[in-house]
This record gives C-alpha cells, sequence and structure tokens, in this order.
C-alpha cells in the first residue's frame, strides 16, 4: 500500500493539528455558536461566516500570526483551535499562544494533546524559543491547561487586555524550549 501525507502538521493518538483554510468557515463557526456559554467572558471566536473569513485571514496570511485547529483524527472534527500570536523573530524567537476547545470536546484531553503538539512544532518547524500564554484568573480551565502542559506562572499584569467590555487582569505562564526536554 503506497503511503499517503497526512494532512496534519503534527499527530498524536487522538488529534491532529493543522493550520486554518477558508473552507473551515462552515463548521467553525457553528462550533463557536454551539459554544457560546462555554467561553463567555473569556473568549469570542468569530460564529459568522464575514467574521469567520476575516479571522481566518489574519491567521493565514499576517507572517507574526500562526493558527491551528485541533481535528479528531477519527473524523476530522474540530475540537479546538491554538493560535500564536505576536510572534518575533531575532533574539527573542517568542510567541503569545490563545486557545479555545469547542463544546462537544470539552473534557476529553484533546486539547492537552493539541497544545502539546502546537508547543513541538513551535519549538520544532517554527524555530521559537518561548511560548507565553495570558490567562484571566478566574479562567481556572486554561490556566490547568497551560500548567498541564508544562508552562510555568511568571506573573500577574493588572489591566493587560481588553476583553468583553473592559480591562482585565491576567497570569503570565510560558515555557521554553530548553523546558521541554
Amino acid at each position: 500500500m503506497p503511503h499517503t501525507a497526512s494532512r496534519y502538521l503534527a499527530e498524536g493518538p487522538r488529534v491532529g493539528i493543522r493550520h486554518f483554510t477558508y473552507g473551515d468557515g462552515a463548521e467553525f463557526t457553528a462550533r463557536a455558536r454551539e459554544s457560546k456559554a462555554l467561553h463567555h467572558p473569556w473568549l469570542f471566536p468569530p460564529d459568522t461566516a464575514n467574521a469567520y473569513t476575516a479571522y481566518a485571514g489574519r491567521l493565514i496570511e499576517d507572517p507574526t500570526k500562526a493558527g491551528f485547529l485541533v481535528c479528531e483524527k477519527d473524523d476530522g472534527a474540530i475540537a479546538g483551535f491554538i493560535n500564536i500570536n505576536n510572534i518575533v523573530e531575532g533574539g527573542f524567537q517568542c510567541g503569545a499562544l490563545g486557545y479555545g476547545v469547542f463544546a462537544h470536546a470539552v473534557g476529553r484531553g484533546l486539547m492537552r494533546e493539541g497544545l502539546k503538539l502546537v508547543v513541538g512544532h513551535a519549538f520544532g518547524p517554527m524555530r521559537l524559543h518561548r511560548l507565553e500564554i495570558n490567562a484571566q484568573p478566574g479562567n481556572t480551565a486554561s490556566i490547568a491547561l497551560a500548567r498541564s502542559c508544562g508552562f510555568r506562572l511568571e506573573g500577574f499584569s493588572p489591566n493587560m487586555l481588553f476583553i468583553d467590555g473592559a480591562w482585565r487582569d491576567h497570569e503570565r505562564w510560558a515555557i521554553t524550549v530548553e523546558m521541554t526536554g
């Protein structure tokens, strides 16, 4: 049987990660609408076709961003997304992670597997040295995911990001390539 290339950039036992495409809009926005209660007040992923096109376009076309869909390997369903924003090269080699799981995938460990794949991809082919996560202190699920994937708490930033109509405090979590062994 001939070998066929995987559609994923990296694969684990249950998920694979791949880049966003414009063609993912219908599934992504449907999942975002189904997950509104889960995401509020932390996250507001695009839930309309026009909003998705603009969002995906930034991730696809802007070299300071990289967007990854976490997909279930058995059926290809999108379980969540992980974006690396504010990628800085040169002496910094760093990016800031943002992520979200969709309601149907909550509590199944798929995002943990996906985040580990994204970290490996970032420290491998992307040649980054450091990744950061900024999470609101009350977002216990996001903080638990960061901690479970080896990120360390580095500090607290009051009024760091403007989310849902107000400046929000954030904990700063980070991991470097040396921490992944």
